[in-house]
């Protein structure tokens, strides 16, 4: 168990997750967490492992973990990145004593704090050229989304504008208003659109496709290809063998990062992609990229529903928050074992708090199933 924590397992760093899931089994094991403390003694990624599974297991009610990672901010190397975790997931009460330590160890320090908590609490303020954000504008966010839509189509109007637009167009919802603009969206200098434009197509879903066929005819490099794509995560029924195809290499070559997207492309597709099914299954269970495995949950159960009914008590126990949200909505209510783990679900401190509370509504409904 420690040497899970100790090296670094994971398929993808950036998103693959393991402290909840780490820190759950240490609990309901009972095993002492001396080791993660020495482990604290280590490098920065070892402290970085170390450090996610010890303020989780704190917020559980473990004071050894607290104290441990409160005596670490105190006299640790990388402390300033503990001290901002710590502060992100903990209640005020727990780190605001260390208000005097922090402030005189962050003036030794080369890089200047971080933005948000703890630091706007102890009256940090960072320098001006460091901040990243830019400033929203009042006026342009009192403006209706008609009147936005037509200042993405003003030739005055800049790129850094337009991405602020859009900014303030993602809060609204998908906007079948900005389809027609999309060729406008072009990152001046750069193949590519500008930031915000793909996740504003994703949420428009099918709504985009008949103007993406003109789009992949254009002569602009980025705009055709920004219509393939469209057009590949809506594929007809003619998409099908190809697709098959396509997930079947993948997992023969063992090409983990990859297979979520044709997986969503046959979830599209529905019951005429019944043939992958037993890939689809075969790669939730095989993958050690467990980011992805929600992705293969979520089209199996769009292709063949029945097929996914045994996959979603197993997921209860996943270790991701996006699986163990579809399990939570859709495991039977009839099984006495799933009922048992979505109210553990509820009721564990340890557990993300969206997966909590969608638990919490799921156990509400027990009493109408008999």
């Amino acid at each position: 168990m420690y040497d899970c924590i100790r090296q670094e397992w994971r398929w993808d760093r950036q998103c693959d997750a393991r402290a909840r899931y780490h820190a759950r089994l240490l609990r309901d094991l009972g095993l002492p967490i001396g080791p993660l403390l020495d482990q604290l003694a280590g490098d920065e990624e070892s402290v970085w492992r170390a450090s996610g599974v010890l303020e989780l297991l704190a917020l559980a009610g473990d004071g050894e973990a607290a104290e441990g990672l409160r005596d670490y901010v105190r006299h640790g190397e990388h402390w300033v990145d503990v001290l901002e975790s710590i502060a992100s997931e903990w209640p005020r009460a727990w780190w605001e004593g260390l208000r005097e330590v922090a402030l005189e160890r962050i003036t030794g320090e080369e890089e200047g704090p971080g933005a948000g908590e703890p630091w706007e609490h102890f009256g940090v303020t960072r320098d001006p050229a460091t901040r990243q954000a830019p400033q929203p504008d009042p006026d342009r966010e009192r403006l209706g989304t008609d009147a936005l839509l037509a200042l993405i189509a003003e030739p005055a109007t800049t790129a850094v504008d337009k991405v602020g637009v859009l900014r303030l167009l993602a809060r609204r919802g998908p906007q079948p208003g900005l389809v027609p603009l999309v060729p406008l969206l072009g990152l001046p200098g750069a193949d590519r659109p500008l930031p915000g434009v793909r996740a504003a197509l994703r949420r428009l879903g099918v709504r985009a496709v008949p103007e993406a066929r003109a789009w992949a005819r254009d002569e602009r490099p980025w705009l055709a290809a920004l219509g393939r794509e469209v057009l590949d995560d809506h594929p007809g029924p003619e998409a099908l063998p190809g697709l098959l195809r396509e997930l079947a290499d993948l997992r023969h070559q063992e090409e983990w990062c990859g297979p979520d997207a044709t997986a969503r492309r046959l979830a599209h597709i529905g019951p005429p992609a019944a043939d992958a099914v037993p890939l689809l299954r075969a790669l939730l269970r095989e993958t050690p990229h467990s980011y992805e495995r929600a992705d293969y949950l979520r089209a199996i159960a769009a292709i063949d529903p029945g097929a996914a009914e045994d996959l979603y008590e197993e997921c209860l126990w996943d270790c991701e928050e996006r699986t163990l949200l579809i399990a939570v909505a859709a495991a039977p209510a009839t099984d006495p074992e799933v009922r048992a783990r979505v109210v553990a679900l509820r009721d564990d401190p340890l557990e993300d708090p969206d997966v909590r509370a969608a638990a919490a509504e799921r156990a509400e409904g027990f009493a109408d199933t008999p």
